[in-house]
C-alpha cells in the first residue's frame, strides 16, 4: 500500500511539473521578442541618439551637444540598460531551448551571454561620466573647461572599446548557438549558419578595434549589415514561426 501511494504521489508530482513547465514555443517567443527589443533599442541608442550628439574628433562640439541634449543622452543610457535586461531573457530562452541538444554547450553559451551582459552594463558608466564631468564643471576646479571636454570625449571613446570587449563574449556565444541550432532541428539550419556568421563578424570587428583601430572604420560598415540581417532573421523566425514542436518531445 505504501509503495502504491508513493507511486501515485510521484506521478502526480511529475504531472504537476509538466503542466507548469513553459513550452518550447513560449521560450521561442520570449527569445524572439527579447531579440527584437535588443535590435530596436541598440539601433535607436546608437543611430538616433549618440550619432546625433557625438561629433567626430571634436570634444568641444560634442560636449556642447551633450549638455544641450542631456535628457536625450540619459534616455539612450536607459534604453541600453533595457536592452541588456533583454540580453538575459534571450540567453535564458536559448538555454531552455537547446539544453536538450547539448547541455554543457548550452550552459557555456549562457555563461558567455552573462559575461557579455555584465561587461556591457558596467561599461555604461563610461556614458554616465561625461555628464558628471560637464554638468559639475563648476566643482572641478583643478580642470579647465577644455580639459573636462576632452575627458568627457575620452570616456565616450572608452565606451566604444568596452562595447567591443563585451561583444567578444557574445561572438563566442553566437558560434556555440550556431552549432546548437544546426544540431537541434528546432530551427532551419540556415539560421544556424547566419548566427555563426554574425558571431565571426562580431569577433572580427572587436579584435580589429582592439588590435588595429585605424582599420576599424573600414571594417565596421562591412560587418554590420551582415550582423543585422543575420540576427533579424533569427529574431523574426523565433517570434513568428517558433520552433518545430516534434523535435522537442
Amino acid at each position: 500500500m505504501g509503495n502504491f501511494l508513493e507511486l501515485v504521489m510521484t506521478k502526480t508530482t511529475v504531472m504537476t511539473v509538466s503542466k507548469n513547465e513553459i513550452s518550447p514555443n513560449t521560450w521561442a517567443r520570449i527569445g524572439g521578442l527579447s531579440y527584437l527589443i535588443i535590435i530596436v533599442a541598440g539601433a535607436a541608442g546608437e543611430l538616433l541618439i549618440r550619432n546625433k550628439i557625438i561629433v567626430s574628433n571634436d570634444p568641444a562640439s560634442t560636449a556642447q551637444n551633450l549638455l544641450n541634449n542631456a535628457l536625450l543622452w540619459r534616455i539612450g543610457i536607459a534604453g541600453d540598460l533595457i536592452m541588456h535586461v533583454c540580453d538575459l531573457f534571450l540567453s535564458i530562452a536559448y538555454f531552455q531551448l537547446f539544453r536538450v541538444v547539448n547541455r554543457p554547450l548550452a550552459r557555456l553559451s549562457l555563461f558567455f551571454g552573462l559575461m557579455q551582459t555584465a561587461v556591457l552594463i558596467a561599461n555604461k558608466l563610461n556614458l554616465v561620466m561625461p555628464l558628471l564631468y560637464l554638468e559639475h564643471a563648476d566643482k572641478l576646479h583643478s580642470f579647465s573647461l577644455s580639459q573636462l571636454q576632452e575627458m568627457a570625449f575620452l570616456s565616450i571613446q572608452a565606451h566604444d572599446y568596452g562595447f567591443g570587449i563585451g561583444l567578444i563574449f557574445f561572438g563566442f556565444a553566437c558560434l556555440i548557438d550556431a552549432y546548437l541550432i544546426i544540431q537541434s532541428g528546432l530551427l532551419p539550419k540556415f539560421l544556424g549558419w547566419f548566427i555563426g556568421l554574425a558571431g565571426i563578424c562580431y569577433l572580427i570587428n572587436s579584435f580589429t578595434l582592439l588590435l588595429a583601430p585605424s582599420y576599424s572604420p573600414q571594417v565596421f560598415p562591412v560587418v554590420m549589415p551582415i550582423i543585422f540581417l543575420s540576427e533579424l532573421s533569427v529574431c523574426l523566425w523565433l517570434l513568428i514561426k517558433g520552433v518545430k514542436m516534434e523535435k522537442t518531445g
